[in-house]
């Protein structure tokens, strides 16, 4: 389908790119042996191959149209281009390179680009010949090993030489790219002086070539080193059909021993998390995975998904169910990348959207805190679960609602999981203070990412929901404050709700909350109509990376 709205003329574009404030992001890389500075450089030049990739995962025809808009932008150096209704190539370029693609990400993907069509909604995963209802069709007629591939995470869907729909591994339709970033994996592993860190890059170099990441996901888990990389393809956010097809990502970042240490001990409680859900017990894990590592590391640089539009604060992974039951996950904290948006985004938000007397209660600690019990939750609760007396996966069932319901659930539930270790004085108690007003300014943070993205949709739904418990309330001067005894029911009974569909796979109960919650109501829209002059988010330069090089 051909996009036929207006796009943006200079003047607008400018405006719509200030919305990602400009910040260094650097990582102190002194302490490191020779050999690992080296391996390090060797990672760095493997994500930018990962931008590459990406860009082709996102649209097919992003490479032309980027080479198009580079030799533009290289064209008009030198110009001097003022007049208000003129094109910016330049602008354009900068543009397209925030958002991977000529859809602004923060605009429901509205095209800033004359003559592209809409945004792909299965990204370039599938035939673009193909809608939605015929490659459903076709996974609905197979079976076992060969379902099990199509709906994979490292699968592509193609047509073969007789127009049938066909998976293709991603080491085929990628093998390129991913023949040269397995060398880099290599000559870096051969470099650096950390045991763990060698043998998780050997193992992702082999899982590049042979499709099969296991080995790789399991040596990430039990890496200890002073370099964190995590390189490889992980979130299925792109793929808004079904959620099935993983994107290619990497966060380049060296570890912060002393953080890391501080959070470390989190790990030992999220077992009595899992047995006190308000669930049924018959939905909780009787045996959480034994591996539940927790790494604050400080970014070098990051590429392709986990660099496009709003920046990635801190992730969970592996995303593979195998290994979450197996070995858990891992939860890693960007903190130089969390400073920057408490500072850049979040402490101006707060002061728009909160009264003053409340504006004291938005701490970076409680900040940092509740992104760490998100992604902790995201390991807790449903995932591997049964449904109609067959074994599924909570992500199968729900499809393309999977991303904003399981974003909701860790938001929420983070808090519920807070709550619980404030009652037992296992953390500070000013984040326990501070805990709920602060996440009330970062969920106008979050729904600003817009409602088409999985997290922008997850903060409507919880705001809504808590607007309608009364646990937000809306003063006379259209501030947003917290009524906390509410609030501490409203968090059980959303984390209870969301827990128990994904439990049963419902996904009609999933579709029916994002429908009904997933909107943004008057009152929130009047405050984000006053932050039209705080950014969105940060838009990082990387400075250590330049300097690995």
């Amino acid at each position: 389908m051909q996009e036929t709205s207006t796009v943006p003329d200079r003047a607008a574009l400018l405006t719509m790119t200030a919305r990602f404030a400009p910040v260094d992001i650097s990582a102190d890389a002194a302490k490191l042996s020779d050999g690992d500075r080296k391996a390090l450089a060797r990672l760095v030049e493997a994500a930018r191959i990962i931008d590459a990739l990406f860009l082709r995962q996102v649209w097919a025809g992003n490479d032309a149209l980027m080479q198009q808009l580079a030799h533009e932008s290289l064209a008009a150096t030198g110009t001097d281009i003022t007049t208000r209704g003129s094109k910016d190539p330049r602008a354009t370029l900068h543009y397209f390179l925030i958002n991977k693609g000529p859809w602004s990400r923060l605009d429901h993907n509205k095209p800033f680009i004359a003559g592209v069509p809409s945004k792909p909604e299965g990204a370039n995963f599938y035939p673009a010949d193909a809608s939605k209802e015929d490659v459903q069709k076709w996974l609905d007629s197979l079976s076992g090993d060969e379902k099990a591939r199509a709906t994979g995470f490292f699968t592509t869907i193609r047509r073969g030489a007789d127009r049938r729909l066909t998976a293709i591994p991603y080491s085929v339709e990628y093998q390129g790219e991913l023949g040269r970033m397995a060398a880099l994996l290599r000559e870096a592993a051969d470099l650096t002086t950390a045991p763990s860190l060698k043998k998780f890059l050997q193992a992702r170099a082999e899982a590049f070539l042979s499709n099969d990441y296991y080995a790789s996901d399991v040596a990430w888990m039990e890496l200890d080193a002073p370099i964190e990389p995590t390189i490889g393809p992980y979130e299925v956010y792109e793929d808004e059909w079904f959620n099935y097809k993983a994107a290619f990502e990497a966060f380049i970042t060296l570890r912060d021993d002393a953080e890391t240490a501080k959070l470390q001990t989190f790990s030992k409680h999220l077992q009595g998390l899992e047995d006190a859900l308000p669930i049924d017990p018959k939905y909780r894990s009787a045996k959480l995975g034994e591996l539940a590592p927790i790494r604050v590391v400080n970014v070098v640089m990051t590429a392709g998904d986990g660099n496009r539009g709003v920046q990635t604060a801190a992730f969970n992974l592996p995303n593979d169910e195998r290994v979450v039951r197996e070995k858990g996950s891992k939860r890693v904290m960007l903190k130089n990348v969390q400073d920057a948006k408490f500072r850049m985004v979040l402490q101006p938000i707060a002061r728009v959207a909160l009264p003053a007397a409340d504006q004291k209660r938005v701490s970076f600690d409680a900040f940092f805190t509740h992104i760490l019990m998100h992604e902790l939750m995201h390991g807790l609760g449903p995932h591997n679960i049964n449904v109609g007396g067959s074994a599924t996966t909570v992500r199968q069932q729900l499809k393309e609602t999977y991303s904003t319901i399981e974003e909701a659930k860790a938001d929420v539930s983070g808090l519920w999981a807070l709550a619980q270790l404030a009652n037992q004085k296992a953390i500070d108690p000013a984040i326990a203070r501070t805990m709920y007003t602060t996440f009330l300014a970062s969920a106008f943070r979050s729904i600003r990412f817009g409602i088409n993205e999985a997290h922008g949709r997850g903060i409507a739904i919880q705001m809504n929901y808590m607007l309608d418990k009364g646990a937000f309330r809306v003063n006379p001067d259209h501030t947003f404050s917290v009524d906390d005894a509410k609030m501490t029911d409203a968090i059980t009974s959303l984390t209870r709700e969301i827990m128990t569909l994904q439990a049963e796979g419902s996904y009609e109960k999933a579709k029916e909350l994002i429908t009904t919650l997933g909107v943004v109501r008057p009152q929130v829209q009047a405050v984000l109509d006053k932050l039209t002059s705080v950014p969105v988010d940060i838009e990082p330069r990387f400075t250590s990376a330049s300097a690995a090089r």
